[in-house]
């Protein structure tokens, strides 16, 4: 403050001193005239040290120009500094009208708390001026203004849409909205703050699926770029230490993780299973409490079906080698969902004792984890009880077919040869032959990792179920004439057979037959394979051995097929023709 009188004080706020003038301070500010008035030393200049100051020495200059009357402005970015100033310098209308206390204050209530953008300004300053901008309820009417704002655009957007359809009504009532113009806003706010707000929006009746797309969009800036660094994990950890810079970042960002996940509505749906997934991850690299995890697996287990492949490939972030992928955790996962959708269908049975509408999530999540399985099946160190127990979770009515589950076990199997006998007819208990495809079943009856027992039932199965459908057909071949002209008569044509499938199911059994034939085709080939080595091996022997040229001639000779007729056949003798001529009807 430069003037042509001397100053006859120097005050010191936060490290930077001012040379000034007792006169206008101790005109306008309570604190400091007390401080003068209570040194008792006789100096030219006296000394004051504000070391606690709100605000620091930018608060202090400001405080200092509106005690010499030079004008400045007032905004929404210092205006919590200026009032935090005020109430420590004691400036308030004891000392003089139109203090700054009361200038603040009228700032505050007329244009800070007027709208949203202006709240959110005002709020984001005050998180370096706690706990005074707490006491002095600044951050109280930041937080009501705010949430008051966003509540009242929100119905005023309700009603604006009072006269579409109701498909037109709920899309544009979809989260991406809030997104686009208030939660940008909010998302500057420290997650102490932000959490505050959301709670009087929630408290005000705001929508769960706002409350949830506003948090995604906060998390996704928050947490962007976030530090990976994994702190080194053994058996013998000690504590963080906060103190650190690196780890006080990661400490920062598990609290923020931590309190992002309480923060999460319970609603089913609200959040989608792709970003809850994602905060596991998170929450996983930054080690945040068990509290905290298994809350998330909860809240995952609740709409698993709507999760994705990618999704389930949560990496293990350990350093023991176990598994790349952690299991455990899907397990878990997949326990949780399935006692939900337990508790849902007892509910469901109680009211309305029918049959679940769950019915078609649970087949969809078993059908997820086998593809699942199949992902984790190659990594050689996934062992075969976890494979088991993740497998055996979902009761028998969760799958129609087997097949996803059998390419599972068939990618374990080659990824693990070393499995013993055991073990490999633990894995292929999981399957139901019954429930694998023709395809499947093909596959199966010559993949040489299965154990024997399995190829067998596999044959076994295609057996009877190929007998059943040449009976079936039999006996539709027989029955359709006489029921078609039955069928004919009046009152009777409901029952006819419809041409378009019987000739499906003659093709069905066509398709049937073929495989069957092209079956022992592959066999007859490999029986004339072995004996035609078997003939070798006899002819090695030698000639000299008449048991074995015996054997051979024999054997020769039981050969239906050697000879095409009569005629070619050696040594014929007449007596043949005669008996054939004599049992003939000619």
């Amino acid at each position: 403050m430069s003037t042509d009188v001397p100053t006859d004080v120097l005050v010191e706020a936060g490290g930077v001193s001012f040379a000034l003038h007792k006169f206008p301070l101790v005109s306008r500010s309570g604190k400091i005239r007390k401080l003068v008035a209570g040194d008792s030393r006789e100096l030219d200049v006296s000394f004051i040290k504000l070391s606690d100051l709100p605000g620091g020495p930018e608060a202090f200059e400001l405080a200092a120009k509106f005690c010499y009357g030079i004008n400045f402005e007032i905004s929404v970015t210092n205006v919590a500094t200026l009032r935090c100033a005020a109430e420590y310098l004691d400036m308030t209308e004891d000392y003089g009208d139109g203090n700054l206390v009361a200038r603040t204050e009228a700032f505050i209530d007329e244009i800070a708390t007027q709208n949203l953008s202006n709240a959110v300004a005002v709020l984001h300053s005050c998180e370096s001026l706690l706990p005074l901008a707490e006491e002095l309820k600044i951050v109280n009417r930041c937080v009501d203004a705010a949430a008051t704002e966003v509540c009242r655009e929100q119905l005023s957007s309700l009603s604006s849409h009072t006269d579409f359809s109701n498909s037109e009504r709920m899309e544009s009532l979809q989260p991406k909205g809030p997104v686009d113009w208030w939660a940008e806003d909010l998302s500057i706010l420290r997650i102490d703050f932000y959490q505050r707000v959301l709670a009087a929006m929630m408290s005000r009746g705001l929508r769960h699926e706002t409350i949830g797309a506003a948090l995604m969009h906060y998390a996704h800036r928050a947490l962007k770029g976030f530090n990976r660094k994994q702190v080194a994990r053994d058996s013998s950890r000690t504590k963080l230490k906060v103190h650190d810079s690196a780890t006080a970042i990661e400490h920062e960002q598990r609290i923020l993780v931590e309190t992002i996940v309480s923060m999460l509505p319970r609603e089913k749906n609200s959040i989608s299973c792709s970003f809850l997934f994602g905060l596991l991850r998170t929450a996983l690299i930054l080690d945040t409490t068990v509290a905290c995890r298994i809350d998330l697996e909860q809240r995952i287990g609740m709409q698993l079906e709507r999760a994705t492949l990618d999704d389930l490939l949560v990496p293990a972030f350990s350093y023991s080698g176990d598994t790349l992928f952690d299991v455990d955790i899907i397990h878990r996962i997949v326990v949780s969902f399935l006692k939900q959708e337990s508790d849902d269908n007892k509910v469901m049975y109680e009211s309305d004792g029918g049959a679940s509408p769950s019915q078609s999530a649970l087949m969809r999540v078993a059908k997820l984890m086998d593809g699942y399985l199949a992902e984790v099946a190659p990594d050689p160190n996934l062992k075969v009880s976890k494979f088991i127990a993740l497998a055996e979770l979902f009761p028998d009515h969760a799958r129609l077919v087997d097949d996803s589950l059998y390419r599972a076990v068939d990618i374990y199997l080659k990824a693990h040869p070393a499995l013993s006998d055991l073990e490999r007819k633990k894995l292929c208990k999981l399957l139901d032959v019954q429930k694998l495809s023709q395809e499947a079943c093909q596959h199966a009856a010559q993949n040489e990792r299965l154990p024997v027992q399995m190829v067998v039932q596999v044959l076994y199965y295609e057996q009877m179920r190929l007998r059943t459908a040449m009976t079936t057909s039999f006996v539709d071949g027989e029955q359709v004439g006489p029921y078609s002209q039955k069928a004919a008569g009046p009152g009777g044509l409901s029952a006819a057979i419809s041409p378009r499938d019987h000739y499906s199911s003659i093709r069905r059994e066509n398709r049937e037959l073929k495989l069957e034939v092209a079956r022992m085709r592959m066999r007859l080939t490999d029986l004339e394979k072995d004996h035609v080595n078997m003939k070798e091996g006899i002819q090695k022997t030698g000639s000299s051995s008449k048991f074995l040229s015996s054997v051979t001639k024999t054997l020769s000779k039981l050969n239906p097929f050697r000879f095409k007729d009569s005629s070619n056949v050696p040594n014929a003798k007449s007596g043949m023709n005669n008996r054939r001529r004599r049992h003939s009807i000619s």
